[in-house]
């Protein structure tokens, strides 16, 4: 018996025509902690990502980065930063690739060091504390 959980209609795409389906973010009551959930289309090749949550200021207060995820859907708790949390926050969310070098020896794939990011599709959101 053969059980397969993907949807066969959902063809995995190539690195450039990987895009975020669906992203949520909701702040948790006690004001420290968002919850945010991404997915993003099927893929041929691992995507990472990296979500950044920022106050009024500009100033970072959470971050999380995505190193080659094996599930399109992701969900994260990030704590914020900082003794002072004002709204509004803005939370934006990159999904890319790792641009590929011509002349790199297996060893050298291993990092990912003077490598270009290839941001393949971006989403910012606003929100406040409930």
């Amino acid at each position: 018996m053969d059980i397969f959980f993907n949807d066969p209609t959902d063809i995995p795409l190539p690195p450039d025509e990987v895009r975020i389906r669906h992203f949520e973010v909701n702040p948790w009551s006690d004001g420290r902690r968002v919850r945010v959930y991404l997915e993003v289309t099927p893929f041929q090749k691992r995507p990472n990502g990296e979500i950044i949550i920022t106050n009024a200021g500009g100033d970072e207060l959470a971050n999380i980065s995505i190193i080659e995820t094996m599930d399109p859907k992701m969900e994260f708790t990030l704590h914020l930063r900082g003794a002072e949390l004002r709204g509004p926050f803005t939370v934006s969310a990159y999904i890319f690739y790792y641009e590929e070098s011509a002349d790199t020896s297996a060893d050298d794939n291993l990092s990912f060091e003077g490598r270009e990011r290839a941001v393949v599709d971006r989403i910012t959101e606003t929100f406040d504390m409930v």
